[in-house]
């Protein structure tokens, strides 16, 4: 399925993947053909979440710009609501990047991905997987589970982890899903529970009527999810924004990961995990991506 959108404007689209379909946004420049970039969230999120800010920008920068939202949310098909599976969200970039290749005015040789938060991991696994992209954004990348369940609270942990058996054991019986929070005090039941963590949510869903919950077996499936490794194949250019302080996605392993990386470059802000969708620290990154884009599409 195709859509057109007039140049300079956005367009709403759908597009197939696997059993449903994913909803999203189409930027066009005024210039056509153009390269594209396609942009999909992190934990949870969806592309209202203010996705809709870095797509404007690349699309004022002269590229157009393809922002969806996984299955499962937001105004996304698939059921059950709220599942957050990842090996289906790495088939939902794959299919995005089915579509944006199908596009009238676009550049197909000059087609990027950017991800944020986990959705920074699923950039670097879809682009190893993909082999054809010119050029992969991951900002506040989510590289490595291993790293990030050493830092939460081990209790913590735990009731996360049974409450995810308890959604497994759900599955299997045919019932409903047992959801889990995105995010919650220090010491609560939730997947995100360093003190930014709350707030931080909060900032990106201001206005928003968007579901807070997931479903809980991810709890056991995310520290086991090592995207980063993906850097040692991943052959496009490839561009690491990562934050110094921060509390959700190990910015250690990021470095040490990108280090093992074919062709990476490393921008490093000194700001916490959620800084950088908001304010100078968005100024500064979106100008970095940016510039980084231009040099790597604008061939």
């Amino acid at each position: 399925m195709s859509a057109a959108a007039p140049a300079g404007e956005r367009s709403d689209v759908r597009f197939a993947s696997g059993d449903a379909d994913c909803a999203g946004w189409l930027y066009r420049p005024a210039a056509e053909p153009a390269p594209l970039v396609v942009l999909g969230h992190g934990l949870g999120a969806v592309r209202e979440m203010r996705l809709d800010a870095y797509a404007e920008r690349f699309c004022a920068a002269g590229f157009a710009a393809l922002a969806f939202t996984y299955r499962h949310f937001g105004d996304s098909g698939g059921e059950p609501r709220q599942l957050l599976d990842i090996g289906r969200q790495l088939d939902d970039w794959a299919a995005a990047l089915r579509y944006a290749r199908g596009l009238e005015g676009v550049r197909t040789d000059r087609i990027a991905l950017w991800g944020a938060s986990f959705g920074g991991g699923h950039v670097l696994v879809a682009g190893a997987r993909d082999g054809g992209v010119a050029a992969v954004v991951s900002q506040c990348p989510f590289t490595d589970g291993l790293a990030s369940l050493r830092a939460v609270d081990p209790r913590v942990a735990a009731r996360v982890s049974l409450r995810a058996i308890r959604d497994d054991l759900a599955h299997l019986a045919g019932r409903p899903p047992i959801r889990i929070p995105l995010a919650g005090p220090p010491g609560s039941t939730a997947l995100m529970t360093a003190p930014d963590a709350v707030p931080g949510l909060d900032a990106l869903t201001r206005g928003l009527a968007v579901d807070g919950e997931v479903a809980a077996r991810i709890g056991t499936r995310a520290g086991f999810y090592r995207p980063g490794r993906a850097l040692s194949r991943l052959r496009a250019p490839t561009l690491l924004c990562v934050c110094e302080h921060d509390s959700v996605a190990s910015a250690q392993a990021a470095l040490r990961h990108a280090a093992r990386g074919r062709d990476v470059e490393v921008r490093r802000y000194p700001i916490g995990h959620f800084e950088i969708y908001f304010g100078e620290p968005f100024e500064r990154a979106i100008a970095d991506q940016t510039e980084f884009l231009r040099r790597h599409l604008s061939a």
